[in-house]
């Protein structure tokens, strides 16, 4: 079974979780599990390099963000009550992040050790990012910090895999994935389809895995996986991360009509009114009995000030579909 975290390395309850979760399946006995870490930022903002924490915490914007780490919580119960579970759990011997660090490229080292040598080296990079940012007080966003991390984690050639871009298309398909997936809170953890918010006790964390074991999930094929979050995207106000993911099925199959629509659809939610048209005008031409595509073509070419061409498609989508009547 693969259990997925999906966690922020600069959220305190991910790394809380991490121990957690070890002691949940140090006591399993069920089917042999694997665990993978997937990327979420809580704080997308944080600049590079990093800024001194104590200086910011009082910044509204900053807790704002960090309550995503915590949504049950004020920025300040969070960090007192964290410190306290975080002793422990035995993190330490010190504990307290000194940074306002932008994890971006700590995932990506994270990514690209999954790439490199699967998920147990992958483990062996989050513990030490984790350790690096919280125990140590390093500003994780300095490409020598992250060298000197992967160095001891036992993956030497992260730091310059890193240097080389390695990792970034990865990291940010994935952080849309996860999104589109619906997950919004550091740390969830997923299993077959099942997800568990927060660090959870192991007592919770085990009975939510043996409740996972149960379930046989429906596999999709990738594309059609693709496709699905491209659209969650899309419905979430998201149509440039909805082109994200539909590229390489553009690529592989441009000719496929759904594909096309949804991408027709997201160029004309991101005003990309030409590209929009170009993908519009052959479906309607082979489906001109498509009230929707009618519909959305006469509403680009409107939005381009074509209102003659505008008005002949949106009266045969009105026509077709008297709901589309403006």
């Amino acid at each position: 079974m693969r259990i997925e975290v999906w966690a922020d390395v600069v959220c305190a309850w991910a790394y809380i979780a991490k121990r957690r979760l070890e002691r949940a399946l140090a006591s399993w006995e069920g089917e042999p599990v694997e665990v993978v870490w997937r990327p979420f930022r809580i704080d997308p903002s944080a600049p590079v390099p990093a800024e001194p924490l104590a200086d910011v915490l009082r910044d509204p914007m900053v807790d704002a963000a960090l309550q995503r780490c915590a949504p049950d919580l004020t920025p300040g119960e969070n960090r007192e009550r964290v410190s306290q579970i975080a002793q422990a759990e035995g993190i330490g011997p010190r504990w307290g992040a000194g940074w306002r660090a932008n994890s971006h490229d700590a995932h990506r080292l994270i990514a690209l050790a999954d790439s490199a040598g699967g998920t147990r080296l992958q483990d062996a990079v989050a513990e030490e990012v984790m350790h690096a940012h919280f125990v140590d007080a390093r500003d994780i966003s300095r490409p020598e910090v992250l060298a000197e991390v992967a160095r001891r984690a036992g993956f030497p050639e992260g730091g310059a895999l890193l240097a080389d871009g390695g990792g970034e298309a990865v990291v940010r398909e994935l952080v849309l994935r996860g999104r589109a997936a619906g997950v919004a809170t550091s740390p969830t953890v997923v299993a077959n389809g099942m997800a568990l918010r927060g660090a959870q006790p192991p007592e919770v964390i085990h009975d939510f895995l043996s409740g996972a074991a149960r379930v046989s999930p429906r596999q999709l094929p990738e594309e059609v996986e693709r496709l699905r979050h491209a659209e969650a995207l899309l419905d979430l106000g998201d149509p440039l991360g909805a082109l994200t993911l539909l590229q390489p099925l553009l690529d592989a199959h441009g000719d496929d009509r759904g594909t096309r629509l949804l991408a027709a659809r997201a160029y004309f939610h991101s005003a990309q009114l030409t590209r929009a048209l170009r993908m519009l005008e052959p479906l309607a031409a082979a489906a001109p009995d498509d009230s929707y595509v009618q519909l959305l073509l006469g509403r680009t070419l409107q939005r381009q000030g074509d209102a003659r061409r505008a008005a002949v498609h949106l009266r045969l989508a009105a026509a077709m579909s008297p709901g589309y009547a403006a």
